[in-house]
């Protein structure tokens, strides 16, 4: 058995296209099904079946499919243990990172990691929660968030390591009435205009509490993704909104009061694919981002279990 087959053969399942296979490993789609009919002949079994205007695998595509996870795996193991013989956790480690969890553990962790040879690649994207799970497929760390606990939609089979729970506040103009108070209650917000995110993102479902908290929709005025944009939106008084405590950065004419009576924390994790997790590199990576976490919880005065 060739291990590229294996590994063909994982990427078209978990990318459900010839298309989708040949934009990720940069190769073009006659490439990818001519590597598929190899295989097919090599393997001595089809793999694939027609479905629509694309392929399918088949049972005996989806089995060799899942065991490439395990093959994968053991690989990686391997190469860890080689590189800890060696006494050298080296090479480049790919981080996706939702923008306001990034910014604070990021920084602190390249710093770290200077000097250890260990290259690390930092992306951004803000997505909706269910999303994350896909962009271990081309990373190997990919660090987002979630209300709904621990583990994000669509990580089952995933590994998902808890980084920071971050407490989300109320955002206020400084001059409203609501800012003298220590903290706001959902029925303060029934006649406020209400600066949200889109649907599916994560802090849409604190709009999703406090409406059933109080039995009444509210105002949302705006939809936008940038934290540095709903701040900007707040201190106009265009509104209010949901912020997190850790990275709005302090402001006068904007003030952050926590939400009584609703849990608002979100979970900051670490989502992997198994056999990306194991290299040495990707560990030491990952131990430096939780060392940041550490003292940032410290600082905070927080955990993971509040």
């Amino acid at each position: 058995m060739d291990v590229r087959h294996l590994d063909l053969l994982r990427e078209l399942a978990e990318r459900g296209s010839v298309t989708a296979v040949a934009r990720a490993t940069h190769r073009t789609p006659s490439a990818v099904s001519q590597q598929l009919q190899t295989a097919q002949r090599e393997l001595g079994a089809r793999l694939v079946e027609p479905a629509g205007r694309g392929v399918r695998l088949t049972e005996a595509g989806e089995l060799l499919a899942r065991r490439a996870v395990d093959v994968a795996t053991v690989l990686a193991d391997v190469r860890a243990e080689w590189d800890a013989y060696l006494d050298d956790p080296s090479g480049t480690v790919s981080v996706m990172a939702l923008p306001s969890a990034g910014e604070f553990l990021l920084p602190g962790a390249l710093v770290r990691l200077e000097g250890s040879g260990i290259r690390v690649r930092c992306h951004d994207a803000d997505v909706a929660e269910a999303d994350w799970a896909a962009m271990t497929n081309d990373h190997d760390i990919v660090i987002g968030h979630s209300l709904r606990g621990h583990r994000p939609l669509g990580t089952v089979e995933l590994l998902v390591t808890p980084i920071v729970r971050e407490p989300l506040d109320i955002a206020l103009p400084a001059h409203h009435p609501l800012a003298v108070n220590r903290a706001v209650r959902p029925s303060d917000l029934l006649t406020e205009r209400w600066i949200g995110v889109p649907v599916g993102f994560p802090f849409d479902t604190v709009r999703e509490a406090v409406e059933e908290s109080i039995g009444a929709p509210l105002q949302v005025h705006q939809r936008v993704r940038d934290n540095r944009l709903v701040e900007a939106l707040v201190a106009a008084g265009q509104g209010v909104a949901v912020l997190p405590r850790f990275t709005t950065r302090p402001r006068e004419d904007v003030v952050l009061r926590p939400l009584a009576g609703i849990d608002t924390g979100r979970y900051i994790v670490a989502i992997q694919r198994p056999d990306r997790a194991r290299r040495l590199a990707v560990r030491r990576t990952m131990e430096e981002i939780g060392q940041v976490a550490e003292g940032l919880r410290g600082a905070a005065g927080t955990s993971l279990a509040e």
